[in-house]
């Protein structure tokens, strides 16, 4: 299994079945103790999505924390589902995604739902979407999610638009 996602896996199953953050283990490759990245963990249970949280920029140490706080985050704490529950921990699957640096966009037709995830803010609020989702083909269709799940009214220019790419891990 790839390393992130077992990494993701691993934070999921302690903290679910013993309520317990663990800390990146010391055998893991160098790169988990001194890359920085965003890190969104997806984590779906036949094929459906049943969590997703993540942040665009680094707020820890490096990606082993990240990719295990996010993890356990999406497991517990995404709003759109309850948290998961013991029973449910062997029919997940996981996704780890790294996040370049989100880039200002000055025309929505530089935008790709495929290749590119988006982040719409507008003052306060602000919306992400990752690329390449089942079900987003138009940049439009991107830019409605992101703004509903950021609670974002568009207007005439009172939004600003990222692009990212990502680095994609799974099973």
């Amino acid at each position: 299994m790839n390393p992130y996602v077992l990494l993701a896996k691993e934070a999921v199953e302690n903290y679910i079945r013993d309520g317990k953050i663990i800390a990146p283990a010391k055998d893991l490759p160098e790169e988990f103790f001194e890359r920085k990245s965003g890190v969104f963990v997806t984590i779906e249970k036949d094929g459906r999505l049943r969590g997703c949280i993540g942040t665009y920029l680094p707020v820890r140490d490096n990606i082993g924390e990240e990719i295990i706080y996010n993890a356990i985050a999406a497991a517990v704490e995404d709003d759109r589902f309850g948290a998961i529950k013991k029973t449910e921990l062997p029919s997940l699957s996981y996704t780890v995604y790294f996040l370049n640096k989100p880039e200002k966009v000055s025309d929505i037709a530089e935008l790709n739902p495929k290749k590119f995830g988006i982040i719409v803010k507008a003052g306060e609020r602000s919306g992400l979407l990752l690329p390449d989702l089942e079900g987003v083909n138009t940049v439009a269709e991107q830019i409605s999610i992101c703004c509903q799940k950021g609670g974002i009214v568009l207007k005439q220019g009172n939004v600003e638009i990222y692009k990212f790419t990502v680095e994609k891990h799974e099973e």
